[in-house]
């Protein structure tokens, strides 16, 4: 018997659920909360095979209370439970850990076949959203390393690799030398690089410079 617990502040969805649920012959609501605390400390009290969590919790983001849970309890699947469409949430859900996303609108099917397979280990996606996934991932693949960097951090990258002196480029952009320095480490722990010489090489090679 999968033992679920549900995260939705609305009553009248959380009984649709238990509803849901309970026709089937090998799931069980056993834990219900209104929001992320009573969600944390009904997780503390027992144990669950399964969290459907909605994405919209009156006192804390969905994505926020996912991340919460990943970090405390790594082994809970969750299933994420959202009003939104899935190009808005269900990417970033999938990246912080959830094991599935579904609409508010699915179909009860779909959110039994869900439960199911994330149960068994797998992750729930529908068709559309398994193209998006790899749609994403393969743009992803193709953007270039420098593009994870904020524009201040591009412009402080850029003068390194010309050869300026950390003090000039403080004078230059009117900052303070600590503050290019924090720049700097930053630039370098983004591009899992170690020195100036690896990002010179990397903007000629680029094009950067």
């Amino acid at each position: 018997m999968i033992k679920i617990i549900i995260a939705d502040d609305h009553t009248i969805v959380r009984r649709g659920l238990k509803q849901i649920l309970a026709g089937t012959p090998d799931m069980v609501v056993t834990g219900e909360a209104n929001n992320s605390l009573e969600l944390m400390d009904q997780l503390k009290e027992n144990e669950f095979d399964l969290l459907i969590l909605d994405i919209t919790m009156p006192d804390m983001s969905g994505l926020d209370v996912l991340k919460k849970i990943k970090e405390m309890y790594s082994g809970l699947p969750v299933l994420i439970l959202s009003m939104h469409p899935e190009e808005e949430f269900a990417i970033e859900s999938i990246r912080k850990g959830a094991s599935g996303y579904v609409t508010k609108e699915s179909a009860p099917e779909e959110l039994i076949n869900a439960v199911r397979q994330i149960y068994a280990g797998r992750k729930y996606v529908s068709p559309s959203l398994a193209e998006k996934l790899a749609a994403n991932l393969k743009t992803d693949k193709e953007k270039p390393i420098h593009s994870s960097l904020s524009g201040r951090e591009s412009q402080v990258m850029i003068k390194i690799s010309k050869g300026m002196q950390l003090s000039d480029i403080a004078k230059e952009l009117n900052l303070s030398a600590k503050t290019i320095s924090t720049y700097r480490a930053s630039v370098l722990k983004k591009m899992k690089m170690k020195s100036n010489a690896e990002l010179t090489m990397y903007a000629v090679k680029n094009n950067l410079v």
